[in-house]
């Protein structure tokens, strides 16, 4: 026979408890790739307001990756591979879309973006440009 028992002073109902506990994972997930793929696990100074400055930074780069992943993920038929998955990690946007070739044109007076036809990230890329640029 096993018993488990669990002990809380939140306010929820058990349910409400078991669901936030097996939640706990997936938070545990965003911090481990926040992490690693941002890269600080070790901040690099001795004084806590640069730490804490640099975190922010961080914080603010990892939530711009991570709607960009959502919204790519979002549109299934622009991407080049075929996934059943709810999310892109962080380190997949930066080197599927962040690392994306494009030459700097200008012309005009006008500076523009140009991305390689052949590249198959292009039409993610033109389509997230487009979500950004209405926001």
């Amino acid at each position: 026979m096993e018993v488990q028992s669990f002990w809380t002073n939140l306010p929820e109902s058990p349910e409400e408890v078991l669901r936030l506990y097996q939640e706990h994972g997936t938070s545990e997930q965003f911090h481990s790739e926040l992490k690693t793929d941002m890269h600080v696990e070790r901040l690099p100074s001795g004084k806590f307001a640069v730490n804490a400055m640099l975190f922010q930074l961080a914080l603010l780069a990892y939530n711009t990756l991570r709607f960009l992943g959502q919204r790519a993920v979002e549109v299934e038929e622009l991407l080049p591979y075929k996934t059943g998955s709810l999310r892109k990690r962080v380190r997949k946007v930066i080197d599927d879309l962040v690392r994306i070739t494009v030459k700097v044109v200008r012309h005009a007076k006008r500076i523009y973006l140009k991305l390689g036809q052949k590249n198959p990230w292009a039409p993610c890329f033109q389509h997230l440009y487009g979500v950004c640029a209405r926001l």
